[in-house]
């Protein structure tokens, strides 16, 4: 399935920052990834690298290094299906500032989510979640994203697993109150060789653009004199050369 997505950021505090912008987002089936032949495969691939905690080593797939994630936490995924809401990598690239999985048990039944985040100093985090039965849980925040939030406070996320549509909301807390909001909202298509095609030419270079997004945004809240936090020492993040600060903390799902 892909999403035609609209996506929006609110900052409150300490100064006001807003902006949205489009894009698409694909569900897939970790049982089912699609492979799409050539030329299209150019277009959207899902690669094991992009998601693993530790660099994609060997031949384990995305399923299996998040079912080992969730075993080491208690969490028996089975036979369980997991829908996982994602960028894919497209013409060489990917940046996923926010992937969801949700996990049902081997009878269907909502099991957990897990929200997956990552910076553009290369790192990644996961967050197991247990949502209510409106898809909404909060967790206290435990990695560095934005340099322009310390790693303090926690999130409130409503991730409800979609169908015809996409509603998520991810809300920043902090002592004082609600300081930073995104919300992601898309439609439903099928997935098929047309739709993909559309989406990439309504939203070109779409996974590029959120990159450098960011980091435009960066460059606009520093420039108006907001303060930087430096990374924690040590930082869970991988270091990446050349990537200057990112703006917020979901900038895209």
């Amino acid at each position: 399935m892909l999403y035609e997505t609209r996506t929006a950021h609110v900052r409150t505090s300490p100064l006001r920052h807003a902006f949205r912008h489009r894009g698409y987002l694909w569900l897939v089936d970790l049982d089912r990834i699609p492979r799409l032949p050539w030329p299209l495969g150019a277009l959207a691939s899902f690669r094991p690298r992009d998601h693993h905690l530790h660099d994609g080593e060997g031949n384990v797939t995305i399923r299996q290094d998040l079912q080992d994630y969730l075993a080491a936490r208690g969490v028996h995924l089975g036979r369980g299906q997991v829908l996982m809401l994602t960028q894919a990598r497209s013409l060489g690239y990917v940046f996923n500032p926010l992937t969801v999985y949700w996990c049902r048990d081997g009878a269907g039944r909502p099991l957990c989510t897990v929200a997956e985040v990552h910076n553009t100093y290369g790192g990644r985090h996961r967050y197991l979640l247990r949502p209510d039965t409106e898809g909404r849980a909060g967790t206290p925040k435990e990695f560095h994203v934005s340099p322009f939030f310390p790693v303090d406070g926690g999130y409130r996320m409503s991730l409800p697993e979609p169908g015809e549509h996409l509603r998520l909301a991810v809300h920043l807390e902090r002592p004082g109150g609600r300081v930073f909001t995104a919300t992601v909202r898309g439609t439903a298509h099928p997935a098929s060789p047309a739709t993909l095609l559309r989406a990439a030419l309504r939203h070109p270079f779409a996974t590029q653009a959120v990159s450098l997004h960011i980091r435009y945004q960066g460059i606009r809240l520093w420039l108006r004199g907001l303060p930087v936090h430096p990374r924690p020492v040590p930082d869970t993040a991988r270091p990446s050369a050349g990537h200057p600060v990112p703006e917020e903390e979901v900038p895209s799902a």
